[in-house]
């Protein structure tokens, strides 16, 4: 049964309320400014009818008017009420009126704010929200209008007022630039496509700009030229072609789309001659076979389009003469680029290099038929190719062009050419013979026998300041003289056109070794070479060093590494005789990587000797350490003894024992005894107790090392396997017997068990167990002993104990104190 009562009848006449109701309105009574107990009550009574609630609320919010938690349940529960109306039911503006009064108190609160926005969002009333955002804004402070701006853009986007929608854009801007690709995307989207490209163009000059979406500089660039040369109708307020041009500049690894979005931008304006202007000079500009292509292709697809458009026009029409006309104009003008593109192509390329020979060639190749044309193109090749940054071989351009003077039977301008290209600094000696060669067969040809000897002659005399085959430092003009091409043909033209005396001259001159070096290789040519060389030094000696140093330079060039022994070793002896101490030293460590590998060893020791005896002992230890590091374990093993020797020699008693450390690594103490009996004799005559002890710790741990190598595993493994099948195999290790020592006892061979195949030593039958006994007692005389007194000994210290050695005092010392 329901109960009604009254409370307070006097004071509140019109509150009504159930009996369950009572306990939390004497709460209230109690404490009427606590917020939980306010929300207790509420609570309890949500399922009441919606009046009733909002009564309570109302009766709360009159007491708590600045409880953000009161009233935002209210508002969620108001607007919850009227959620399934109607947006017409003036329950509606009740809730909004709720609202107003709310902000009253909670202006500062964001969430209140965008709840009240998306309320009235729903409700569709466009203006009164955009002034209800505009209040939240103005209400709340500026640290909190990021929560605001992306309920308000999204209102702003979902009705089709772009006026206002970009009003709002530019405000939000002002608070975050880094949001421009926003508003430059709804700006594309509304058709307002200047003033996005003006965004745009601001971004890209922005070099502090970082794109939200990940996009480069040049991604907002390329975006920015498709742009305006799409729409050169929409975009007025920018200089399309400085915008793009300035791109050329900037990006030079994208020329092509640039290039190509300047031409789209003239075509789609209608101005068809200017877009062919830009297209021809980005086909000359450009420095890449992409660009090039991609240039080229949109050239020849807008040559087709316009021929296709024009095509289309006149049969619409009707054609006419004009018309016609026309048409073949663009025809001849599309099949002219098409002829064009091998010659443009190679433009780029000599853009690239502009010393490439061969493509010079090739550009020649292309003019055939025009004279004029090659005539111009063989001008601009010699004028441009460096001979010391060519490509290919640059006497080729000279000699080709005198060759098209010549075929054409302009015999002096062909001359005339020749004689320029002598005059030519190239950076090969070998050019410029051929060039002197290609004077002379030049005559030949035309039987001018009398004029060739001159020139070969002129081109082997002796100029005014002679200079070395090699020496890169002097032109190849006084170079030439030493040329063995010029010589040859200037020989067989002697031989063939001159008289006996003087081709027997001339031959002498140049020699039949020289001619036979120049008719065989290797190794055909090694006994020429090794006869010319000792006949060459033990006729002349000293008197012509640089030609001695030529000719073996020359012989050393291509030499295999079999027959470089000999070559090198007489060069140094040359030198030591004739020349400089420092060249002869320089050939032996030339010698020492030139050879063969097991011919290394040899030279080494050939090396270390001469060194030791021109400059002394001392020189010799960078020889020996790059000997070391060179040779096999078993040489260098000997180096590193003969090394040690002469340091302890020297008195580098330290040097010594750090070598015979490094060498031990490669000591295997069962293969290598004689090693470390030496490392022991040393360490004996010039070392100490611990010396002695770090020897013997190396030692262990070369052993170590050694015994995880494949042979020492398998002897374990046969030892066990021998234990295993119950035959009383000998334990060598333990024995501290080789294979030698066994010889003699009465061990005899026997197969080895497990059927490995190899020999093992086994008791004999009637071998007792006293011989066996004598056998384990014997010592094996590689073994080093010193080791084990001192090991026992230290297993007895203590781990910080430190062994100090005693001696007797003399009695002198104490003096009168001397005990009785």
């Amino acid at each position: 049964m329901v109960v009604m009562a009254r409370l307070s009848r006097a004071e509140r006449p019109d509150l009504v309320f159930d009996e369950e109701d009572l306990p939390y309105e004497e709460e209230i009574m109690r404490n009427q400014f606590s917020v939980k107990c306010w929300l207790r009550y509420i609570e309890f009574k949500q399922g009441a009818p919606k009046p009733r609630l909002n009564q309570l609320y109302e009766r709360a919010l009159k007491l708590l008017p600045c409880s953000y938690k009161l009233w935002y349940r209210y508002l969620k529960a108001r607007r919850a009420q009227v959620k399934h109306r109607c947006v017409t039911d003036p329950a509606y503006e009740d809730v909004n009126n709720c609202h107003e009064r709310a902000f009253v108190f909670m202006h500062k609160m964001p969430r209140l704010w965008l709840d009240y926005c998306q309320f009235l969002m729903d409700q569709g009333r466009v203006t009164h929200t955009r002034r209800t955002f505009d209040r939240a804004l103005r209400a709340l402070p500026i640290t909190q209008h990021s929560r605001i701006w992306p309920l308000y853009l999204r209102f702003l986007r979902s009705h089709p007022l772009p006026e206002t929608a970009v009003r709002g854009y530019r405000r939000f801007l002002k608070l975050s630039p880094e949001s421009a690709e926003e508003y430059i995307e709804y700006l594309k989207s509304s058709d307002r496509l200047d003033e996005a490209a003006q965004r745009l163009a601001t971004v890209v000059n922005d070099e502090r700009f970082v794109s939200k979406a990940g996009k480069s500089n040049y991604q907002l660039w390329h975006e920015l030229c498709d742009l305006i040369s799409q729409n050169p109708d929409k975009v007025q307020s920018l200089n399309v072609d400085a915008i793009i041009r300035g791109g050329l500049t900037r990006f030079t690894d994208q020329l092509g789309k640039l290039w190509c979005s300047l031409a789209d931008y003239y075509i789609r304006s209608g101005h068809f001659e200017k877009a062919r202007d830009v297209y021809e000079e980005a086909i000359r500009t450009v420095m890449t076979v992409r660009d090039f292509t991609q240039v080229f292709d949109s050239y020849a697809q807008f040559e087709e389009s316009m021929i296709a458009a024009k095509m289309e026009t006149a049969s619409e029409l009707g054609r006419e003469e004009e018309d016609d006309v026309d048409l073949e104009l663009r025809l001849a003008r599309f099949e002219q680029l098409i002829s064009r593109r091998p010659l443009l192509l190679n433009s780029v390329l000599l853009r690239q290099n502009p010393h490439h020979v061969h493509e010079w060639h090739k550009r020649v190749a292309l003019h055939q038929g025009r004279p004029r044309e090659i005539i111009n193109t063989y001008t601009e090749a010699v004028q441009t190719v460096d001979p010391f940054k060519a490509t290919g071989k640059p006497h080729t351009l000279w000699v080709a062009f005198a060759k098209f003077y010549e075929d054409n039977g302009q015999l002096d301008d062909a001359r005339v050419i020749l004689e320029k290209a002598t005059k030519v600094n190239f950076k090969q000696v070998d050019d410029l013979a051929s060039v002197w060669c290609q004077c002379g067969e030049l005559e030949l040809r035309h039987e001018n026998y009398d004029e060739a000897l001159r020139l070969l002659r002129k081109a082997t005399a002796l100029p005014a300041r002679r200079a070395e085959y090699f020496d890169g430092s002097e032109p190849v003009q006084n170079r030439v003289y030493k040329s063995l091409k010029v010589w040859s043909m200037l020989a067989d033209l002697e031989e063939s056109l001159g008289t006996f005396q003087v081709s027997r001259l001339w031959l002498g001159r140049d020699g039949a070794y020289e001619r036979g070096i120049s008719l065989f290789k290797w190794p055909n040519v090694s006994d020429i070479w090794s006869t010319y060389l000792t006949k060459f030094i033990a006729r002349y000696g000293g008197r012509k060093l640089e030609r001695a140093r030529d000719l073996f330079e020359q012989a050393l060039d291509g030499c295999p590494p079999k027959y470089a022994k000999t070559l090198y070793l007489l060069y140094a002896q040359l030198e030591e005789e004739w020349g400089l101490a420092r060249h002869a030293m320089a050939v032996y460590e030339r010698a020492t990587r030139a050879v063969e590998p097991a011919q290394q060893y040899d030279m080494f020791n050939i090396y270390i000797k001469r060194a030791a005896e021109i400059y002394g002992v001392t020189h010799t230890r960078g020889i020996y350490q790059k000997a070391i590091e060179v040779l096999s374990d078993e040489h260098a093993r000997e180096m590193c003894l003969r090394f040690a020797d002469m340091e302890c020699k020297l008195g580098e008693i330290d040097r010594a024992r750090a070598i015979y450390s490094f060498c031990s690594q490669i000591c295997d103490p069962r293969t290598t005894g004689a090693f470390w009996q030496t490392w022991k004799d040393f360490e004996v005559r010039h070392g100490n107790e611990d010396t002695i002890k770090e020897m013997l710790r190396i030692r262990r741990s070369v052993q170590a090392t050694y015994n995880t190598q494949v042979n020492f595993m398998a002897s374990q493994m046969l030892k066990v396997s021998g234990s295993a099948t119950g035959t009383a195999w000998p334990d060598l290790g333990f024995l501290g017997l080789e294979p030698q020592v066994l010889k003699g006892t009465s061990l005899r061979a026997g197969p080895s068990p497990g059927g490995l195949g190899q020999s093992w030593p086994v008791p004999r039958s009637d071998a007792s167990r006293e011989e066996l006994a004598e056998l384990a007692q014997q010592v094996n005389p590689e073994e080093i002993q010193l080791g084990e007194d001192e090991d026992e000994d230290e297993m007895d210290l203590e781990p910080n104990e430190v062994r100090l050695e005693q001696q007797s005092v003399p009695a002198a010392v104490f003096g009168s104190l001397k005990e009785d």
